[in-house]
This record gives structure tokens, C-alpha cells and sequence, in this order.
């Protein structure tokens, strides 16, 4: 891992670039995808499985049969896990449903608040190397939850045409409704324009490489609303001389074996620390099964070390990582200052891997900086909020005069009227 110390807050933002592709470097072929697929649909959604998956079929939607063999394939311990993990990611989310927000702003004028769930959502899990079953709990619980009335499920296929059983299991047991053998560009695309085997959504949920990510974001010139723009996963852990040095490599690693492209750093007021932590990589990356992929991650991350915890925080919130772990003698400093992170991890015995899978918050989260200004997938991202009022005759009378002034002010004469007849409509009533 690449070693800088006290670096000037004038370099942070080279020094902390993530390992990306620009946009540009993938825009064009996202958009020859998309418009292929708006013209040809299915057609084109099937030359490009076979172009990057390797695979050609019919009928690319999951039948219940399969659904059934993927359900006796799997052993018992794994169903179990999988069954613990969803009833703790259930408990935390229905924990986050909110009642009506209701008030009277004026007398006789009643304002109140309404969540409706999106009617029909995506949800894309990626296959590949590693098929993340335990996002398919991240996102058809929430969706069911709140009350999508249609679940699709995208998701690439391997080289004979079927995925992963772990996901079809996940997904059947968390009431999604129509599954797709579809990756890629292609399968977002899908979601977004329909074709005759993928049904249109409104909003696109999950993470994917950053092929799938600018796909997402393309679809939102479209009409189709997105969870963030989920890239690469990404793992800052800050940790002083109370943490465990074994503990901070292993979850290091946890994230440098997702991919190539993956990120990790550690933030050190300790040269010791930082030392002994590159030990344990070396040592834990040697029997890893997937050691190559984690070597590539590592390359492109770094051990920084700080004076002390008040530049740890000013640099780790100009990161703004997707997961934060904090393990030092003063975790209320950094837990109480945090400003951009997606979900953060306190304490030795806590590993970002238990939020990955069972300790029950969401695992789909903003990368790439994008903890700045976007929320981790929640409860409410699967629904919209709602505003209603009903006005008395008291009510309008209460507060039209201001209306009236002001319409006029911006020169609306319409939306002046709109009030003004109604006024004179109860001042004639009054007289009679």
C-alpha cells in the first residue's frame, strides 16, 4: 500500500481520487447500449448478453421451476443465515416508518403529509465473481415494506444461462415479483425503456460496476429516478494504537477482494499502527481465494498518517467514504463530528462485513464521494412523500388577502383570481 505522511490539506483531493474511469471514458458506450435497446428492445437486450455475458437463451425471465430447483439446491445453514440476516434487516427498517405529519398553519387551514410507495421498482444485483445474494435483503425487503406493488429483479447470467441460486432463494423468500437473467447496461436499460420480457420501473435500486453506474445515471435523463449513482465500494478505517491490527487488515481486505477497482485507506495517528496493519495484509492476503483481485485494490490504496484525530476528521470528511471505521481511544470525537460518510462502524467488534450482511442496516450506499450529498438506501427511498390541504371558507379568508398581494406582486393575475372570486363568493353568502 502506498504510505504518505502528514500530507498538506492542499493535496487531499489527489491524493484521496478514487480509482475510477471518468464518465466520459464510459458515456458513449452506454449510450449506444440505451439506444439500441429503445429501438430493438429485446433484440438488443439479447446481443448484448451474448456479447458480454457469453450466453444466448429464449426466455430470459426465471421460471418458477428454477426458482424451485435454486430452493432445494441450497443447504440448510446458508437458508438459515440468510433467514436471520432478513428478520434483522426487516426489524431496522420497518423501525423507520413514520406516522402522518399533520398541522393547521391558520385556522380553518389544514396541511398534512403522506407517504405512497413508488409502484414499480428495480433492483439490480450484480453476479459476476461474487453474486451479493445479501443485497437482494437490502433492497426487496425495503421495497416489500413499503409496499411496491411490483418487484423486478435484474441480474446477469452465467455462462449456462442461469443465476446464482443464492439469489433466486433471496429473492423468492423477499416477495419479488419478476426475476430477469439480465446484467449490465443492458438490464438497466431495460428497466428504463421496457421491452416485452423486462417491464418498465420508475425508480432503479443496487450497486454495479462503474459500466452500471453511469447507466444508472443516464436513466435519469429518461424519467427514471435512481437510489445515488452506486459505484466501487470503498472503506476508510481510521484507528490509533487501541485498535487491533489484525482486525483494521481483515476489513481492509473485506473490501480490497470486491474488486479491482475497490478502495481502501487507512487514516493513522500512528506510524506503529500503519505499520503493523501493512504486516497483516501481507500476511491475510496470502490465503485469501481471491488474493489477485484484492492485490489490484491494494495497489490503488493508501496508509495515511496525521498528527492527530482533528485532521483525521477534517481529511476523512473531505473523502467522504462509503463505510467508516472508527476504532480509537476517542470514537465519540469522530462518531459526534462525521459529516460524510454512508454508514459508519464503532469499535473493535464491529466489522464492516456485519453490515453487509445481518446486523440489519442497509448495505447499499453512495460511493465515490457522492456520502457529500446522497443517503444510503432507507426506507423512505422506496417511497415518495405526499402533501394534502383542505382550506374552510375561514381558512381562505384567513390567509387570502396575503395571496392576493402576493400573486399580484409577481404579476399572476390568474392565481389572484383563483382567490379573490372565492372571497367574494363567501362575503355575498354573509350578506344574504
Amino acid at each position: 500500500m502506498n504510505k504518505i505522511y502528514n500530507p498538506t490539506p492542499d493535496t487531499w483531493v489527489s491524493i484521496l481520487e478514487r480509482p475510477t474511469k471518468t464518465v466520459n471514458d464510459i458515456e458513449q458506450t452506454v449510450k449506444e447500449i440505451f439506444t439500441a435497446v429503445q429501438k430493438e428492445g429485446d433484440v438488443a437486450v439479447a446481443k448484448y448478453t451474448k456479447q458480454f455475458d457469453g450466453v444466448s437463451f429464449e426466455n430470459i425471465e426465471v421460471t418458477a421451476a428454477e426458482i424451485d430447483a435454486a430452493v432445494a439446491s441450497l443447504p440448510n445453514d446458508l437458508k438459515e443465515a440468510i433467514a436471520l440476516a432478513k428478520a434483522n434487516v426487516e426489524k431496522f427498517h420497518e423501525a423507520q416508518k413514520t406516522t402522518r405529519v399533520s398541522v393547521e398553519t391558520a385556522s380553518g387551514v389544514q396541511c398534512w403529509q403522506e407517504k405512497r410507495p413508488i409502484q414499480k421498482v428495480g433492483l439490480y444485483i450484480p453476479g459476476g465473481t461474487a453474486p451479493l445474494f445479501s443485497t437482494v435483503l437490502m433492497l426487496a425487503v425495503p421495497a416489500k415494506i413499503a409496499g411496491c406493488g411490483e418487484i423486478v429483479l435484474c441480474s446477469p447470467p452465467d455462462k449456462n444461462g442461469n443465476i446464482n441460486p443464492a439469489i433466486l432463494y433471496a429473492a423468492n423468500l423477499c416477495g419479488v415479483t419478476k426475476i430477469i437473467k439480465v446484467g449490465g447496461i443492458q438490464a438497466i436499460a431495460g428497466m428504463t425503456f421496457g421491452t416485452q420480457a423486462i417491464p418498465k420501473v420508475y425508480k432503479i435500486f443496487g450497486p454495479g460496476n462503474q459500466y452500471v453506474t453511469v447507466a444508472k445515471q443516464l436513466a435519469t435523463q429518461f424519467g427514471v429516478a435512481i437510489d445515488m449513482p452506486a459505484g466501487p465500494s470503498e472503506l476508510l478505517v481510521v484507528a490509533d494504537d487501541t485498535a487491533v491490527p489484525a482486525f483494521v487488515a481483515s476489513d481492509l481486505l473485506s473490501q480490497a477482494e470486491h474488486g479491482t477497482d475497490s478502495q481502501v485507506i487507512l487514516v493513522s495517528t500512528s506510524k506503529t499502527m500503519m505499520d503493523a496493519v501493512e504486516n497483516e495484509i501481507q500476511i491475510q492476503l496470502e490465503v485469501l481465494p481471491r488474493k489477485a483481485i484484492a492485490e489490484k485494490a491494494i495497489a490503488n490504496s493508501k496508509l495515511i498518517f496525521v498528527e492527530n484525530d482533528a485532521v483525521a476528521l477534517d481529511l476523512i470528511n473531505e473523502y467522504g467514504p462509503e463505510h467508516f471505521i472508527v476504532c480509537t481511544a476517542n470514537n465519540d470525537f469522530y462518531v459526534d463530528g462525521i459529516q460524510n460518510a454512508g454508514s459508519v462502524f464503532i469499535g473493535n467488534y464491529t466489522p464492516e462485513s456485519a453490515g453487509d450482511y445481518a446486523s440489519g442496516t442497509n448495505h447499499t450506499l453512495p460511493t465515490n464521494g457522492y456520502a457529500k450529498n446522497y443517503s444510503g438506501v432507507n426506507l423512505d427511498s422506496f417511497m415518495k412523500s405526499m402533501t394534502f390541504q383542505k382550506i374552510s371558507s375561514e381558512g381562505i379568508q384567513n390567509i387570502g388577502k396575503a395571496i392576493e398581494i402576493m400573486a399580484d406582486a409577481e404579476g399572476l393575475q390568474a392565481h389572484k383570481n383563483a382567490v379573490s372570486l372565492r372571497l367574494a363568493q363567501i362575503e355575498k353568502d354573509n350578506r344574504i
